[in-house]
């Protein structure tokens, strides 16, 4: 049975916290500079990492129904709860992106 390691996935997600931020105050230091973070590049590993997840999920789910011995209720409902947050987290930043640029649309020039 799999078995969540919260110590490690806390660990996890402060040092993606922590790539973010160094990322937003190095273009915040220099504008103009090349060595910062590529936003499309982390925006599409993000998605990429949402659908491998949902794809888990389902493939969890399915080999539920169709009998597999391996694969445990828990695991499948764990799995599906995954995914369903990392879904709802992407939907959030989509959510702030369009808010931001339609602000900054709005602002006179």
């Amino acid at each position: 049975m799999n078995t969540i390691d919260s110590n490690g996935l806390l660990l996890q997600m402060r040092a993606l916290a922590a790539r973010a931020q160094g990322g937003i105050s190095e273009t915040a230091k220099a504008p103009g500079a090349t060595n910062g973070v590529d936003f499309s590049r982390v925006l599409r590993n993000a998605l990429d990492s949402v659908n491998e997840t949902q794809q888990t999920a389902k493939s969890m789910a399915t080999r539920f129904e169709m009998g597999d011995p391996k694969v445990d209720l828990s695991q499948v409902m764990i799995s599906q709860q995954k995914a369903n947050i990392s879904f709802q987290a992407v939907s959030q930043v989509r959510n702030k992106l369009v808010s931001a640029y339609q602000e900054i649309m709005n602002m006179p020039i």
